[in-house]
């Protein structure tokens, strides 16, 4: 379950495990970051907006603002007031919350790089024209019908309002993978996950950008998981503070680290 990191009146800061979905998709049913929410803040119910699932459930988001994918720890913001969660929302789409993540990446990296590329939907992707089906510098594999890809990028530049930003950094190499700290500039579905594997370094022990790559099990420890987390959130509270909020790594993580 998740462990609270901060709390104010206008917010609930949780470090939120790996393994752990946020909410649920509608056709599964486990344990959600949502569920926990509820039961431990019943009163943030009917903060934020609720989902309506493909099956046609309807799926509430207490104080959901963002997201993180099942298989990524870390840093998440929830919302305690419906004033809270529409301020949150617009600093989040005017790109004014600053997030940096922790990843181990297939491959040595250099000391720093920016990945500028368009997120787009596979089925869009391989149904496009022929520059975009084999453009310079995208991973070039179909999907396969074991990890299929979702989502792919497509190369463009900053003037491209479509265009989704990542920055990365070099904290160490390691002799089959690169530590590295990522800061996404905009924010979109698997986004560091698709920049990464689409210059050749997808995270470690991604399930669907990875490929052919070895697993985390082989190349770091046996924890079976992928090894990215979110560490830092910083960003203006409603009540004008500016505090940067940090998730510690978790056991896993820590017995691969290089420092």
């Amino acid at each position: 379950m998740p462990k609270i990191i901060a709390e104010t009146a206008d917010v609930l800061v949780v470090n939120k495990p790996a393994g752990l979905i946020v909410h649920s998709d509608g056709r599964t049913k486990e344990p959600t970051l949502s569920d926990w929410i509820l039961k431990e803040y019943p009163a943030l119910e009917h903060v934020g907006e609720p989902w309506v699932s493909p099956q046609g459930e309807t799926i509430i988001l207490p104080g959901i603002v963002h997201r993180l994918d099942r298989s990524t720890s870390g840093v998440m913001l929830i919302a305690k007031t419906a004033k809270a969660y529409a301020y949150l929302k617009n600093e989040f789409k005017e790109r004014r919350v600053e997030k940096t993540y922790l990843a181990y990446v297939h491959g040595r990296m250099e000391e720093q790089g920016r990945i500028v590329a368009e997120i787009m939907r596979a089925e869009i992707f391989l149904a496009g024209t022929p520059a975009l089906e084999n453009p310079s510098g995208v991973a070039k594999r179909a999907p396969s019908a074991k990890r299929p890809k979702h989502w792919y990028a497509r190369p463009t530049d900053e003037s491209d309002k479509r265009a989704a930003i990542t920055d990365w950094k070099l904290l160490k190499n390691l002799a089959e993978t690169a530590y590295i700290e990522v800061r996404p500039r905009t924010g979109r579905t698997h986004q560091i996950r698709v920049h990464l594997s689409s210059i050749n370094h997808p995270v470690v022990g991604d399930p669907l950008y990875s490929g052919d790559r070895a697993s985390s099990e082989e190349v770091l420890s046996p924890a079976g998981r992928m090894y990215l987390h979110a560490s830092t959130i910083s960003l203006t509270l409603p009540d004008g503070q500016t505090p940067t909020f940090q998730a510690p790594l978790p056991p896993d993580f820590l017995s691969v680290s290089p420092n």
